[in-house]
C-alpha cells in the first residue's frame, strides 16, 4: 500500500469555531468548504473537519472511554494552555505545572480531548 496524504479528521457541528481552534494552535490557515474545513500548516494539510451536525461530544476523561485524542508537545506549559484556553480550549484535567513532565488534559470547541505535555 502506498500512502499519498494523511489526515486526521474530527467531525464537528461548528466547523468555523472548530477548524479556526486548531488553526490557531498549531499556526495555520483553514481552507473551507461547504462542508469540509482543512487546516493547513507550511502549506500541508494537517486536520479536517467534517461537517457533523449530530456530533456528541465524548465524555472523557471521567465518563465514556474517549474515541481519539491528539497529543501537543510543548516547551512552556504555561503559555501553551493561555494559548489554547483564549483560543476556546476548555481544561478537563490540570496537572502540577512544576513537575519536570506532565500532561494536562483539554477539550476543544466541539469537545474532542486534547493534552498540552511537558
Amino acid at each position: 500500500m502506498e500512502i499519498t496524504q494523511q489526515i486526521t479528521v474530527f467531525d464537528t457541528a461548528d466547523l468555523a469555531a472548530e477548524s479556526a481552534f486548531w488553526a490557531g494552535l498549531l499556526g495555520g490557515e483553514v481552507e473551507a468548504e461547504d462542508d469540509w474545513h482543512t487546516v493547513r500548516v507550511d502549506g500541508k494539510p494537517r486536520l479536517g473537519f467534517q461537517l457533523a451536525p449530530d456530533h456528541v461530544p465524548p465524555d472523557w476523561p471521567d465518563g465514556e472511554p474517549q474515541q481519539l485524542h491528539v497529543d501537543l508537545y510543548v516547551r512552556d506549559i504555561r503559555s501553551a494552555h493561555d494559548e489554547a484556553v483564549a483560543l476556546g480550549a476548555r481544561l478537563l484535567r490540570s496537572a502540577d505545572l512544576d513537575a519536570d513532565e506532565g500532561f494536562q488534559v483539554y477539550a476543544d470547541p466541539s469537545g474532542h480531548p486534547f493534552c498540552l505535555c511537558w
